[in-house]
């Protein structure tokens, strides 16, 4: 690797960090827009019961109780790889994500739109989407730390993140949030995985040396 790739690296790190802090600042100054109701209206799926049904499965694969028990399993599969320290972190990333989330919603308090009924129930503040924002940490976490150092990794988290996008819509399409509460999540969420990024691979790297002495 020459000189150049590290230092190119860091720029392309730096300017995802900045486009996903822009992407966050736009969808919470400009949210509730009549984009924002547009889009909403189009996405409903209150008078569509197929994509009600679909809505409603991908819905509960970004539940937090869903995420939780998931993130176990993860953790359990790297304690099985021989990693004993990043199975522990990768539950951190996860539990720390899901509490960030949580704060600014009671910060932002932004009122949850009423322009349908709701076909789910909801108890907290709209933004961001709380879906959103957990399922992208979680599931791209985890893909990533799963498939490191494997030709899957970037396949993985191409499948992680479209999987998050089906869940951030689908709560526009059952009427409990703004396409910018979703679209706020998944860039607090990608921008939170790439804040850990560093450390998770720092940990990986001294788990598998630890494995390799053991041997």
């Amino acid at each position: 690797m020459t000189e150049k790739q590290p230092r190119r690296l860091q720029w392309r790190f730096v300017a995802a960090v900045i486009t996903l802090t822009c992407v966050w600042l736009a969808m919470l100054l400009g949210g509730t827009s009549p984009l924002d109701h547009s889009i909403y209206e189009a996405l409903y799926a209150g008078n569509r019961p197929v994509l009600l049904t679909v809505a409603r499965v991908f819905t509960a694969l970004g539940e937090p109780t869903v995420l939780i028990v998931a993130g176990f399993g993860g953790a359990w599969l790297l304690w099985r790889s021989g990693h004993r320290h990043l199975p522990w972190v990768v539950i951190a990333i996860v539990m720390i994500g899901r509490g960030l989330t949580e704060a600014q919603k009671y910060w932002i308090a932004r009122v949850r739109p009423n322009l349908e009924p709701h076909l789910v129930v909801v108890k907290t503040q709209s933004f961001p989407s709380g879906h959103a924002t957990s399922s992208m940490i979680f599931y791209l976490t985890v893909a990533l730390a799963l498939t490191a150092g494997t030709q899957w990794q970037r396949p993985a988290a191409v499948a992680a993140i479209l999987l998050s996008l089906l869940i951030g819509t689908s709560r526009v399409m059952l009427g409990v949030h703004w396409p910018s509460d979703v679209v706020g999540g998944w860039a607090f969420g990608l921008l939170w995985v790439l804040l850990t990024l560093k450390l998770t691979e720092r940990l990986l790297r001294a788990d598998s040396a630890s494995t390799a002495n053991e041997l």
